[in-house]
């Protein structure tokens, strides 16, 4: 194995924190509604305890950035890359903004329709970066899992509590 240029570096380390902020932009909708409104709705058994979302959702992110990385270093040129960066960069926007639906507009009917889209422009974005890079998709599912689950759960609080 050929060892890392310092650019590959930069490119990794920029992805990474490329998804680490947009986790962080969307914790300013999440933080302040959980303590608050999210502890006053009726949640489904199923619902994990607070504590776990960030380890998962920090996990996830770090996961989301080498897969970016992976597809970006194949170049610009290439329109398959181009493409797929594409769909990344949306599915980030719809990640942030399930948050704002969800957390910040206080409506689990918002979240629930826009963590829809979110799932299936992740799915398209599986199906992308599979092609470009094999490792760059593979590292994406458990994302669309915890995006499947995590819809499981808004979908039962939207039914809870209407």
């Amino acid at each position: 194995m050929k060892p890392m240029k310092t650019f590959d570096i930069l490119r990794l380390i920029t992805s990474i924190v490329i998804c680490l902020t947009a986790g962080a932009l969307g914790s300013f909708f999440t933080t302040p509604a959980i303590s608050t409104w999210y502890a006053t709705l009726i949640k489904p058994s199923i619902a994990p305890p607070n504590w776990v979302f960030f380890p998962v959702w920090t996990a996830l992110f770090i996961m989301m950035g080498i897969s970016l990385f992976l597809v970006w270093k194949k170049g610009f040129q290439d329109h398959q890359v181009k493409a797929a960066l594409s769909v990344f960069a949306i599915q980030l926007i719809l990640n942030i903004l399930w948050s704002a639906a969800f957390f910040g507009l206080r409506s689990p009917l918002a979240g629930l329709i826009e963590i829809v889209i979110l799932w299936i422009v992740i799915l398209v974005m599986i199906l992308k970066f599979m092609r470009i890079s094999k490792v760059a998709g593979l590292l994406l599912i458990p994302y669309i899992l915890w995006v499947t689950f995590a819809a499981m759960i808004n979908f039962l609080i939207w039914s809870l509590n209407r």
